[in-house]
């Protein structure tokens, strides 16, 4: 017999959610700027719109 657990989803508390926010945009920025400044033609073709986008000199 399958049983299935109930869980209940408590709220985040509003520090959670600020520190979740702030690490997401430092991990979204170090990408950005990681593949913007690559010299990998590869990561280079893969972030293209995004360098252009964000104001990045490519060619």
């Amino acid at each position: 017999m399958l049983t299935s657990s109930n869980s209940i989803a408590l709220p985040i508390a509003g520090s959670q959610r600020l520190m979740a926010a702030v690490l997401a945009a430092t991990f979204g920025i170090a990408l950005l700027f990681g593949t913007g400044f690559a010299q990998s033609d590869g990561l280079h073709n893969a972030a293209h719109d995004a360098r252009h986008a964000a104001g990045y000199p490519c060619h």
